[in-house]
C-alpha cells in the first residue's frame, strides 16, 4: 500500500495502543492543556479571539480562554494559543510539536460531533503518531530547507484524528488526506514571531478543513501525499519507507519529550545535567557545557538583555538553576534577571563549546569548583524516564503553570476521560 492508504487504514482501524502508550498520551493532553490556559493572554492569543468574535459562524467548539466558533475556526485558535509560549511537547524523530497540531482539531471536532472522550484521546493518540510518522517519511531535509514540521506533518495528524471522530470511510479518509496535501504549510521563517504558533493553528485548521469536505462529498488527488507532484516530492521530502514500520503496533509517540524548563528546548539538556550536580554557586569557579553543534547559532546567546533572549542563553540559564530561579516558571525569564549582579557575575564564568559527538539532545556539563574539584554530568533527552517521574514533573510543571487546584482538576478530567465540551469549557475558564 501507499502511505495514504496505510495512513487511512491506520487512521480507522481500531487502536490496539498499550496502557503505557495511552497514559503518556493523557499527560501530553493534560500538558497541552495547562500550556494553552497560561498562554491565553498572550497578545497573539487575543488577536486569535478576535478574528474568531469577527467573524462569528456556527458555535460548534469552545475557545481557550473563552467564546466559541465554528469546528475549523476553534482548531485554529486553538492551535496557535497551545503554542503561543512555546512550552508543548516536541517529537525529535521528526522536530515537531505534535501535541498543539493534533489535540485541537481533536477536541474541536470531538466537540462538534458529540464524541465521548475516550474516543476524543484514542484519535488523538492516532494522530499524533499519524504526524510522527509521516514526519519521518519526510525526513530532516524537508526541515532543513525552512518547513515547520509542526504545521506539514502536524496537519496530516490533525487530518486522521478529525476523519477518524467524523466516521469517515477509508476512501473518503484518503481524500481528504489527498486534500490536504495541497493545504498544508508552515515556515521556520515564521520563528520568532506570532506566526510560529499561528502555524501549529494552521497544522489543526487545516486537518479540520479536509476531513469535512471529504465527508461532504469533495474530490481530491489520491495519494497526493506521495505520488509525482505529490507533497513529499515537492517539499523535499526522502521518502522514508521505513518510517511506516510496525505502523499500528509499534508506538513511536511513547517516546515523546516534554518541556519542563520554559526555554528553548536545546538547553534542556544542559539544565536536566545541571540538577545532578550538588554546589552552591559562591563555590564555583567554571562551568563549562558541551552540546551538538546545531544549538550553537539557537540558543547561545552569551549575554542576552531580556527575559526573552534568556530563554536561548546557555550562559544565563545554567546561573539560574545554580542561583536558585526556578528554570520552569515562566516568570523567571525577566529584563531585570539579565542585569542582576550575581547572575552576571556567575554567567561570565560559563563556557559553551560544540561537539559533534553529541547527538542533537544531549550535553555534558563540567562544573569546576574554587577547591579545584571538577563535577561532572551528562544527559540525554531521548533517555524518556520513567512513566511515574514523567507524571510527576508534568503535574508539577501544570501546577507552576495554572495553580495546583486547577492542574488536579485538569487530571482528573483526563484521567476520567471527561466529554470534548466538558474539556473545552474547562480551557474557556
Amino acid at each position: 500500500m501507499g502511505i495514504s492508504e496505510q495512513l487511512a487504514a491506520f487512521a480507522l482501524a481500531p487502536c490496539d495502543a498499550p496502557e503505557a502508550v495511552r497514559a503518556v498520551a493523557r499527560l501530553s493532553l493534560i500538558d497541552w492543556m495547562a500550556v494553552g490556559i497560561a498562554g491565553a493572554g498572550e497578545p497573539v492569543s487575543g488577536v486569535m479571539r478576535a478574528m474568531a468574535r469577527e467573524e462569528g459562524g456556527a458555535a460548534q467548539a469552545g475557545l481557550i480562554g473563552g467564546g466559541r466558533a465554528p469546528a475549523r475556526m476553534a482548531a485554529l485558535v486553538n492551535g496557535t494559543i497551545s503554542h503561543a509560549l512555546d512550552y508543548d511537547d516536541t517529537h525529535f524523530a521528526h522536530i515537531g510539536h505534535p501535541s498543539v497540531g493534533v489535540i485541537p482539531a481533536a477536541l474541536a471536532m470531538g466537540e462538534h460531533r458529540g464524541r465521548s472522550g475516550a474516543e476524543m484521546q484514542e484519535a488523538a493518540l492516532i494522530g499524533m503518531e499519524a504526524a510522527i510518522r509521516f514526519g519521518v517519511w519526510l525526513g530532516r531535509d524537508h526541515y532543513q530547507v525552512g518547513y515547520h514540521q509542526t504545521a506539514t506533518a502536524g496537519a496530516v495528524g490533525a487530518t486522521v484524528a478529525a476523519g477518524r471522530l467524523m466516521g469517515l470511510s477509508q476512501d473518503r479518509m484518503e481524500t481528504a488526506l489527498g486534500l490536504v496535501a495541497t493545504r498544508a504549510s508552515g515556515l521556520k521563517s515564521q520563528f520568532g514571531t506570532m506566526g510560529k504558533p499561528f502555524n501549529a493553528g494552521l497544522s489543526a485548521a487545516n486537518g479540520v478543513e479536509a476531513a469535512m469536505l471529504a465527508r461532504l462529498g469533495i474530490e481530491a488527488r489520491l495519494g497526493a501525499l506521495e505520488g509525482p507532484l505529490g507533497f513529499g516530492p515537492t517539499h523535499h521530502g526522502v521518502a522514508d519507507e521505513a518510517a511506516f514500520d510496525g505502523l499500528g503496533t509499534d508506538w513511536m509517540f511513547e517516546t515523546i519529550s516534554h518541556k519542563f524548563h520554559a526555554c528553548c528546548h536545546g538547553l534542556h539538556a544542559a539544565l536536566e545535567a545541571a540538577a545532578d550536580i550538588e554546589t552552591a554557586p559562591g563555590e564555583i569557579a567554571a562551568i563549562r557545557v558541551a552540546t551538538h553543534p546545531r544549538w550553537m547559532s539557537v540558543c547561545n546567546q552569551p549575554a542576552p538583555e531580556t527575559g526573552l533572549g534568556a530563554k536561548f542563553s546557555y550562559t544565563t540559564v545554567l546561573p539560574m538553576h545554580f542561583l536558585g530561579h526556578d528554570t520552569a516558571r515562566l516568570e523567571s525569564y525577566t529584563d531585570a534577571l539579565c542585569a542582576e549582579p550575581a547572575l552576571v557575575a556567575l554567567r561570565n564564568r560559563v563556557e559553551v563549546r560544540e561537539d559533534e559527538a553529541l547527538g542533537e539532545m544531549q550535553a555534558r556539563l563540567e562544573v569546576e569548583l574554587t577547591s579545584g574539584d571538577v563535577q561532572t554530568a551528562f544527559h540525554d533527552l531521548d533517555v524518556v524516564p520513567p512513566l511515574k517521574e514523567r507524571a510527576r514533573k508534568i503535574m508539577a510543571k501544570a501546577d507552576s503553570l495554572v495553580g495546583a487546584t486547577r492542574a488536579a482538576r485538569l487530571r482528573d478530567l483526563v484521567e476520567g476521560a471527561a466529554a470534548p465540551a466538558r474539556l473545552a469549557r474547562e480551557v474557556a475558564l
